[in-house]
């Protein structure tokens, strides 16, 4: 690394672990970095990073000018290609290609695969563009530079345990994730890729347990994408059917502070729909979230978000300001040229058409929608576990419209995938009595029945 001072380069590696970590102290320990040595190039850059993941419009500006420092100082110092790399993946974010950028963190990881730095933001970009054999395999391949002798490493292995998840190789990515937790119980993902496991495979009890097992040794030290593991529980408790438990979980835990974050915000959204889906009325929470969601209709930073202040828009039923969004979404569509735009033109608008409608009752609209794009709805990025609100959504249009056809053959898609799912089999049964198929409704209630 190129700086004048050791003291800069230490606190520098020490930001690195705190952003790993997800720690509250992550942006003091940049500063401190920064302060050591003012010209250090990647503490320059990582601030430009930083300003990204953050999620939110009025930073991108900041972020320009975080890249803009540290190409002069990289002019000025004539720092390693690596580090020329890593300016030229910031300007290509900046420039609304986050894809490029991708590829360049990718680049720096064959040159240097210890770049924890370089391999956690391709972890993030493939994830946001729904790149999923890319975030399997972007940790596989540099693998073999890690070992237990290497600090750092159980990060690399939490890692490679979420893109396994997120490919569907559960065994694999427990394996992985559970290695990495031992090896350092605050790796908060390494928690997180194991609970991913544990609610594609239905273990909600094994979940809730594990969850408890960890939070000590995060929760003082993490910031807020603990209330993210908080959800995650929360959906254990909702397979469950314990509806005082998810809300307590919503009030006290991932919306306590009911900040302005897209994560946290989308963690609300899906679940109170996901409550709504079953019945079960999110009340004065969805104002709350409506408000929050109003504030950012115009930045479409990111597909994700935006489908989810959609639904805060839909829940809280603010159907004038649901059209305004669209209509921001459309326009942008048309101007940008970025990574993010044919994924807004081919999947978001549509998605958020969707949600629109469902916001009006209009459950046969929804349908009609939805049924073309829901093998697409990967290219928005984030996990399966997330996306499901949608095909959980997808479903309950369907019994609600009285497409009972339909919606059996979206729930014999779902119980099979879902087998210790006490809601799919009650909604299977629902629509095997809507088609007219008694006994096979009376066997799924049994289904049902068995995993209460």
């Amino acid at each position: 690394m190129t700086t004048a001072s050791a003291d800069a380069a230490a606190k520098f590696d020490l930001t690195i672990e705190q952003y790993l970590e997800f720690a509250k102290g992550t942006g003091d320990a940049m500063k401190a970095c920064l302060a050591a040595d003012p010209e250090i190039v990647m503490a320059q850059v990582l601030r430009g990073y930083f300003f990204h993941l953050m999620g939110q419009a009025h930073l991108l500006e900041r972020a320009g000018k975080s890249h803009a420092s540290a190409e002069m100082a990289a002019d000025i110092q004539g720092v390693t290609a690596r580090e020329r790399c890593h300016v030229a993946a910031l300007g290509a974010w900046c420039a609304g290609n986050l894809a490029a950028a991708g590829r360049l963190w990718e680049a720096i990881l064959i040159e240097a695969p210890r770049d924890l730095l370089a391999l956690k933001l391709a972890h993030f970009a493939h994830f946001y563009l729904g790149e999923l054999a890319d975030h399997r395999d972007s940790p596989a391949r540099v693998m073999p530079a890690w070992d237990e002798s290497v600090p750092g490493y159980g990060y690399v292995l939490g890692m490679r345990a979420f893109g396994l998840e997120e490919a569907g190789d559960y065994g694999a990515a427990e394996v992985f994730g559970r290695q990495a937790v031992e090896l350092n119980g605050r790796d908060i993902w390494a928690v997180h890729a194991v609970a991913h496991v544990m609610e594609m495979q239905g273990r909600h009890r094994e979940g809730l347990a594990w969850v408890d097992l960890h939070a000590g040794a995060w929760g003082p030290n993490a910031h807020n994408f603990q209330y993210h593991l908080w959800w995650h529980k929360g959906l254990y408790h909702l397979e469950m059917g314990q509806h005082d438990a998810v809300m307590d979980l919503y009030d006290t835990r991932f919306r306590a502070d009911q900040s302005d974050d897209y994560l946290d915000i989308s963690n609300a959204a899906a679940m109170l729909m996901r409550l709504e889906l079953r019945g079960v009325a999110g009340g004065e929470r969805w104002r709350e979230l409506a408000e929050k969601a109003a504030r950012h209709i115009r930045d479409h930073i990111l597909p994700f978000a935006d489908a989810h202040y959609m639904l805060c828009l839909a829940g809280a039923r603010g159907t004038e300001t649901a059209g305004e969004m669209l209509a921001s979404m459309r326009q942008w569509a048309t101007q940008e040229t970025g990574t993010m735009a044919p994924i807004m033109r081919d999947v978001g608008i549509p998605l958020g058409e969707v949600i629109q409608a469902w916001g009006a009752g209009n459950h046969g609209r929804v349908v009609e929608k939805l049924m073309p794009i829901r093998y697409d709805l990967v290219r928005i990025g984030g996990s399966h576990a997330q996306r499901d609100i949608f095909s959980q959504m997808l479903i309950v249009a369907a019994l609600r419209g009285r497409q009972y056809a339909i919606a059996r053959g979206l729930l014999a898609e779902r119980v099979a995938a879902k087998p210790a799912s006490a809601q799919a089999w009650t909604w299977y049964a629902e629509a095997l009595k809507g088609t007219g198929d008694a006994a096979g409704a009376a066997r799924a209630d049994s289904e049902a029945a068995l995993r209460t």
